[in-house]
This record gives C-alpha cells, sequence and structure tokens, in this order.
C-alpha cells in the first residue's frame, strides 16, 4: 500500500465526516445512510476505513460513559 496523497487523504477524511454526519442525523439508521458509506469505502483504504469504525464506536461509547446514561453494574462478587 502506498501512502495517499494530501489529496487523497483530504478526500477520505471528509468522505467520513458526511458519512459520520448522516449517522448522527438519522440516529444510527444505517439503511439511510448506504450511499454516504459507499463512498466513504471508496474514498478511503481498507485499513482506514476499519480503524474509523472502531474510533467511532469507541468514541460513542466514551460518550456514553461520561454522560448520565452510563451506570455501572454492581458487583456480583460480595464478600
Amino acid at each position: 500500500m502506498t501512502a495517499p496523497t494530501a489529496e487523497e487523504r483530504k478526500n477520505c477524511w471528509g468522505a467520513r465526516d458526511k458519512y459520520w454526519q448522516c449517522l448522527d442525523q438519522t440516529d444510527e439508521d444505517f439503511s439511510l445512510c448506504q450511499k454516504s458509506r459507499i463512498l466513504f469505502e471508496g474514498s478511503c483504504p481498507q485499513q482506514w476505513i476499519k480503524y474509523f469504525d472502531k474510533r467511532r464506536d469507541y468514541l460513542k461509547y466514551k460518550a456514553k460513559i461520561q454522560s448520565v446514561e452510563y451506570q455501572p453494574q454492581e458487583s456480583t462478587d460480595k464478600l
């Protein structure tokens, strides 16, 4: 794999941002964001797509933990 040019990186990040924006606006409805996903996959190297998908999941998880929505489970180990 050759390193992407500055223009290719810019296109990839722009496609990623549009896809993520679509997901945010449609409450994670993947079927409504298919066109954005196809553009994202066509603009980025496969390794980057995997990284960005994992990154989005991590960022959502982190936001959930930092919000009041997250309630840690009680420990079942009571001594």
